[in-house]
């Protein structure tokens, strides 16, 4: 059961006015406290939409800051509201919002304290429409991420995610980057740190209006992982000079 926990729901959008109502409709408010929705600069009516169907906490960029940066205006205000669960949801719909009751519950019975939702468990990915030229890069990036990582994780590319408060507190989040790396970058801090993380199945949707991004920024992005990886990989070894970021309030590095 999930008793006494605070669960927040992050929506980092860029242009999600299409599809907006449709991930908000099948967030769970039955254990959902709060939704917090922070908008980089959008083109379009996200900000309009999110304030009609009830957003309580929106927040704007004034200019576009990246995929990263947003994530941080996001766990920076789930924090500050007191969340004991913060799960990362795009809204765009690309992940289905019925499996926060499944993240939730995992995290606030302290199985594990992060979750992700793969799409490569399973044979969800190609199914819900992921190229064909991303999946197989997806599946050669985290096989050298592993090796170089020392985990088993069947992805690290999702962009559904949970958190404890605890270890959101523990990670340096906000020495990453704020362009797409972001997320890889967190991923390493927490295995750093010590921490599991958990997977789940979770069926994707490439359509229209689900975002992405072109070659040139996936081969860039491709690159920025393999960097992450291999200072993981040197700091295993008791490189200093390679070291990652470190945590909030210890000298210990991560």
């Amino acid at each position: 059961m999930i008793r006494n926990k605070k669960i927040i729901i992050v929506l980092p959008a860029y242009n999600a006015g299409k599809t907006l109502v449709k991930t908000y409709s099948e967030i769970p408010f039955d254990i959902v406290d709060d939704v917090i929705l922070v908008d980089d600069n959008s083109t379009d009516n996200t900000i309009e939409v999110a304030r009609q169907i009830g957003v309580r906490h929106i927040i704007k960029h004034e200019r576009n800051q990246g995929y990263g940066a947003n994530q941080k205006t996001c766990y920076n205000k789930a924090l500050e509201l007191g969340a004991d669960i913060v799960i990362m949801l795009h809204p765009d719909y690309q992940y289905t919002p019925k499996l926060i009751h499944s993240m939730a519950y995992i995290i606030a019975n302290e199985v594990y304290p992060v979750v992700l939702g793969s799409r490569i468990l399973g044979k969800g990915a190609l199914r819900g429409g992921m190229p064909l030229y991303k999946y197989i890069a997806n599946r050669i990036l985290t096989l050298v991420q592993n090796l170089l990582i020392g985990q088993k994780l069947s992805e690290y590319h999702t962009g559904y995610r949970a958190f404890s408060a605890d270890v959101l507190r523990k990670i340096n989040y906000q020495a990453n980057s704020d362009d797409f790396i972001f997320d890889n970058q967190m991923i390493s801090q927490i295995f750093m740190a010590g921490y599991e993380i958990a997977e789940i199945t979770c069926p994707t949707k490439y359509f229209k209006e689900a975002s992405s991004i072109n070659l040139i920024r996936s081969i860039k992005y491709g690159l920025g992982v393999l960097w992450v990886s291999f200072k993981h990989f040197l700091q295993r070894l008791g490189l200093g000079r390679f070291k990652l970021y470190r945590c909030r309030n210890s000298n210990s590095s991560i």
